[in-house]
């Protein structure tokens, strides 16, 4: 048995999101000693690895919550169910990464409009676009005095 500290310790998150995992059923509920510390069994240090592997690759604790019961009950499930899993948070990714790409492209045009230079920013296109909901404004020229 660990106490609570301990576990923390060695699975690298502070006790509290200990707390929060037990709280949110990824962790099955702690014995409590007779001090009333928080005694866990030493095979939830590898249920709490599986927890922070699959945050470290995006999952929420909800999607985490559903592999721990296809994984728990193993025996009652398929590789299909988990799978499917899978190709859920693949396909939000995905759907990330072209909202990504799409946001790069628009700033990149918006910085691209901006002359940088060093004049009074109330003349500066990135923030009018901004300021009129255009995403594509039109460069600007500033005049040069001579």
């Amino acid at each position: 048995m660990l106490r609570i500290g301990e576990l923390a310790e060695r699975s690298g998150v502070s006790v509290d999101t200990l707390r929060y995992y037990e709280k949110e059923g990824l962790l099955p509920d702690a014995q409590r000693g007779e001090n009333g510390y928080r005694y866990y069994a030493a095979d939830n240090l590898e249920r709490l690895h599986f927890i922070l592997r699959a945050k470290r690759l995006g999952f929420t604790l909800a999607d985490i919550r559903e592999l721990l019961s296809l994984q728990v009950d193993a025996d009652a499930h398929t590789c299909e169910e988990v799978k499917r899993v899978a190709e859920d948070k693949l396909a939000a990714i995905d759907a990330r990464l072209a909202e990504l790409q799409h946001m790069r492209q628009a700033l990149a045009h918006l910085t691209d409009a901006c002359c940088g230079g060093p004049h009074a920013a109330t003349q500066c296109t990135i923030l009018t676009a901004f300021a009129n909901g255009k995403a594509a404004p039109e460069p600007h020229q500033h005049r040069h005095d001579a």
